[in-house]
């Protein structure tokens, strides 16, 4: 009879004898979205991820979920978990706490005591070695001026890790703790205020080049690397130079988001190019906008509360582009557009057809749009020809402002 991880392996087209990562990557609330495709993934290979995966990888929000599952949590049981630990964690301050004039605007007391209430006082090392199960969280030292990697990889019962004693909670709130919404934790703020939003590239270092060097190999390694729902800012040339609201809140805000979600994209694309030979990557992402909500299933809203719509495909670009990761109000609408995706992934008028004859991508393949390397649900927006001819014009060039 096949163990639990060989069934698994099986059910996710994953050839036997590769080591499994799946890594998460940050972004406040939305990450309910995430924990549906977890759900679906846990579904269809028939036990929970941490029966069969070989490292958990997490910033932020996806440390969470991915700390959750080093505690052998299964993504019902995390969701669960999720979904009290989200509408505590963003508690105000204070009535005059904001984000821009009197920072943070949260308090984190009721996370920290809900993190040792579920988590207790297990270091990673202690975790990895009980569960079997090797770990990677990020968080941006203030006091180096360095990413650090708080590791732990267990080579056969022997723990591995400059950090391996450090307390699993302790890592969770160094890296959710976002500049302006939650205070540092001593010389530590979110890891995703650098280019490790998403921790897939820095997965794949620390296991092939670093710490792991010795337990994994590019060429029996599979990736699963999920997004939380990314917000693209489609902006009209026109009014780059006439941005509504004030200027400066409107590119603080355009900054912060742009710079790591531009650094997300490109470690997958680097991943995706196969400058890490034989790497398996299977990406997972959405991109908040009109044209890839209308490509999944039209679910029915009109029970959302603050949502002006009724289906996904009512909502507009307005009200996609602007669901922040602190507004717990677009909770309920990032489930249920999670629970959408899990379906476009895995279509369930095909699951009763042998693998070989469903259309959907059910897991088993890097989820992009056939001869691209472009995610099936992230959209861009490419005018090539215009920009060509513009940057070819003097005229053109002399017309623009300079101030």
């Amino acid at each position: 009879m096949p163990t639990k991880k060989q069934t698994a392996y099986t059910n996710l087209g994953i050839p036997p004898g590769k080591k499994v990562i799946i890594s998460i990557d940050g972004g406040g609330m939305r990450g309910i979205f995430t924990v549906q495709l977890l759900k679906k993934l846990e579904e269809i290979a028939g036990s929970p991820c941490y029966e069969w995966c070989d490292m958990v990888a997490g910033t932020s929000t996806g440390a969470i979920i991915a700390g959750l599952i080093l505690k052998k949590n299964d993504a019902n049981k995390i969701e669960e978990y999720y979904m009290n630990l989200v509408s505590r964690v963003f508690t105000k301050r204070n009535f005059l706490a904001n984000r821009y004039y009197n920072p943070p605007a949260f308090d984190k007391k009721n996370y920290r005591n809900l993190l040792k209430q579920i988590i207790g006082d297990s270091t990673l090392e202690e975790l990895s070695l009980a569960n079997q199960l090797d770990c990677m969280f990020t968080a941006k030292d203030l006091a180096a001026g360095e990413e650090t990697f708080f590791t732990c990889i267990n080579n056969n019962g022997v723990a591995d890790g400059t950090y391996k004693t450090a307390l699993l909670r302790a890592v969770m709130e160094t890296t959710m703790s976002a500049p302006t919404y939650f205070s540092p934790l001593e010389r530590f703020v979110d890891g995703g205020t650098t280019t490790y939003n998403n921790p897939t590239m820095a997965a794949v270092l620390e296991a092939l080049t670093y710490t792991g060097k010795n337990k994994y190999d590019a060429n029996k390694l599979v990736v699963f690397s999920f997004g939380t729902a990314t917000t693209l800012r489609f902006i009209d040339p026109k009014e780059t130079n006439e941005p509504k609201g004030p200027d400066a809140l409107f590119w603080l805000n355009y900054v912060m988001d742009e710079t790591s979600k531009d650094a997300s994209e490109m470690q997958i694309d680097m991943l995706r190019s196969g400058l890490v030979k034989g790497l398996d990557l299977r990406r997972y992402q959405l991109s908040l906008d009109t044209k890839a909500i209308r490509l999944l299933p039209n679910k029915n809203i009109v029970h959302i509360p603050e949502v002006e719509a009724d289906t996904l495909h009512e909502l507009d670009d307005q009200v996609l582009s602007n669901i922040d990761m602190a507004d717990v109000t677009k909770f309920p609408l990032m489930k249920t557009i999670g629970e959408a995706v899990a379906e476009f992934i895995c279509p369930p008028a095909q699951a009763a057809l042998p693998m070989n004859k469903r259309k959907g991508n059910w897991f088993q393949k890097d989820f992009t749009k056939p001869k691209s390397t472009r995610g099936t649900l992230v959209t861009a927006h490419g005018e090539w020809q215009t920009i060509q001819r513009n940057l070819a014009s003097k005229t053109w060039l002399e017309a623009q402002r300079t101030c």
